[in-house]
Parts: C-alpha cells; sequence; structure tokens
C-alpha cells in the first residue's frame, strides 16, 4: 500500500500559517514526522486562498525545495492549478513526484496530462468530469475511460496512473461506501494495468469515532483492490488496518511486515 501523508494541506489554518509565515522548521518536521510513520510520499499543497497565482506559485516552490533539502521521501505535488502544479515538478528537480491530480475534463486532460508524461510523474486522476462526482460506479468508470484515453494520447503508461474513485460521506447516503467499493472493482477489472487510490477519511466525515470507520473502510478497499491511500499516517489505527489488511488478501508474503509492525509496538 502506498501511503500518502495528508497533513501538509494549506486549507487547515494551522498548515496556512506555516506558508504564510514560511516556517520551514515547522513545515520540515511535520514532513519528516510524516515520513518517519510510514508515507511513501508527501502531499503537499500551498492553497491558502489568500493571494495571487503568483504567490502561489511561490509557496509551492518554497515548500518543495524546503521538504527535499532535508528529506529524501518523494513529494506528490497537490494543485487545481497546472501552472502551480508544473512549479512544484520543476522544483523537484527530477526527483520522484506524484500530481494531485486531474479530472475527466477536457481542460485539466490537455494541461495535467501532459505534465505527467514530461516530468516522468505518477498521476492521480479523479473519477469525476465538469459536472461533479458521478452518483453510480458506471458513471466514474466512464470518467475513468476519459483518462485513459488522454493518458494514451499522451504516452502517459497506466502503470503510473492512480485512480481515485473517490470519497464521499456516508453520513449523508449510506450507499456511498458501496459506490465507491464498486468503482474500485470495476477500474482493477477493466484497467488491471492502472492503480487505485483513496482520499479515505472522507467516508467518515460528520460521525463519532471516526477512526473506526475509516479503519474498517480502508480493509474494505483493500480487499477491493486499493493500491494507496490519502491519509494521516500519525493516524496509528488506520496505519494498522492496513497492515493487518493486506496480510488478510495475501499482500504480505510470510506475514513478515506484519509481525515487524507489530513487534515494535508490544
Amino acid at each position: 500500500m502506498l501511503v500518502i501523508g495528508e497533513k501538509i494541506n494549506a486549507t487547515r489554518s494551522s498548515i496556512k500559517e506555516i506558508i504564510q509565515n514560511r516556517d520551514a522548521a515547522a513545515l520540515l518536521q511535520l514532513a519528516e514526522k510524516q515520513a518517519a510513520a510510514g508515507a511513501g510520499y508527501i502531499d503537499v499543497n500551498v492553497g491558502t486562498g489568500v493571494g495571487t497565482l503568483e504567490d502561489e506559485m511561490d509557496s509551492m516552490q518554497w515548500a518543495v525545495r524546503t521538504i527535499q533539502d532535508s528529506l529524501d521521501t518523494p513529494l506528490c505535488i497537490d494543485s487545481a492549478d497546472p501552472k502551480v502544479l508544473e512549479t512544484g515538478l520543476k522544483a523537484r528537480d527530477g526527483r520522484p513526484s506524484m500530481i494531485n491530480s486531474t479530472k475527466a475534463e477536457q481542460k485539466g486532460l490537455d494541461e495535467v496530462v501532459p505534465l505527467a508524461q514530461k516530468y516522468e510523474a505518477l498521476l492521480v486522476g479523479l473519477t469525476m468530469d465538469e459536472s461533479g462526482i458521478p452518483k453510480t460506479a458506471d458513471d466514474r468508470l466512464r470518467a475513468a475511460d476519459k483518462i485513459v484515453a488522454a493518458c494514451e494520447a499522451h504516452r502517459v503508461p497506466l502503470k503510473n496512473v492512480y485512480f481515485d474513485t473517490l470519497v464521499m460521506p456516508i453520513s449523508t447516503d449510506v450507499k456511498q461506501g458501496l459506490v465507491t467499493l464498486e468503482t474500485l472493482t470495476q477500474i482493477k477489472r477493466k484497467y488491471p494495468e492502472a492503480k487505485t487510490v483513496l482520499g479515505l477519511s472522507n467516508i467518515s466525515y460528520g460521525l463519532p469515532q471516526r477512526s473506526r470507520i475509516n479503519a474498517a473502510f480502508m480493509q474494505m478497499a483493500i480487499y477491493a483492490g486499493l493500491d494507496g491511500a490519502i491519509i494521516d499516517p500519525l493516524d496509528t489505527e488506520l496505519m494498522a488496518a492496513i497492515t493487518s489488511g493486506e496480510v488478510l488478501v495475501g499482500k504480505d508474503r510470510h506475514c513478515r511486515k506484519y509481525m515487524r509492525a507489530f513487534r515494535h509496538r508490544t
């Protein structure tokens, strides 16, 4: 399971303050904690909602360089604007990177998918289009089809694509978890080369004991074929769910990762 640490996101007030104040020590500390907890990539989103596009581009360049000057963990460059994405990718200087993200709408496909080819980066593809998040698994699969076509046109190999089958809160529609899982299953069946990823914690929004729901859903998603998750790697219950889920579906040969992980916790 590829764990992508989600905590450096400037929509959070504490991160917004770090970005605006250019607090390099605090930014690096948060990146290092996530890496130490098991994050294979660290998501970097510097969109504070304040200032100009140029300000966001400057912030992305600063954040990427600050982290990578001291940490080798790959970064996931996260923005809704292709110019900000490219700024982060350029700052990586050829180091392993992931793009978060594109959806199945033409402008994004035309501007973001070529960046994945140019910088040889992994690509998160959201199974939605300009109309929003589809309500059914079939419609989300059709969005994935459009992303696949764009990747083929721009010579981005499907093995580098992580389809985000999208998670909606079950507090507003109790069937949303099933839709996400069914979409996962369909994508793994139709595009076995491609990977899948989820920003999983949204499933429990508005409910108590969120970690328990997140952990249960994580294991269901692993069974359905989940390859990666954008989560808080400091959530020990969720990380434990990944370790135990993978051993149960046969992804942990001889149970070595499981034994190694929990030997250290006893």
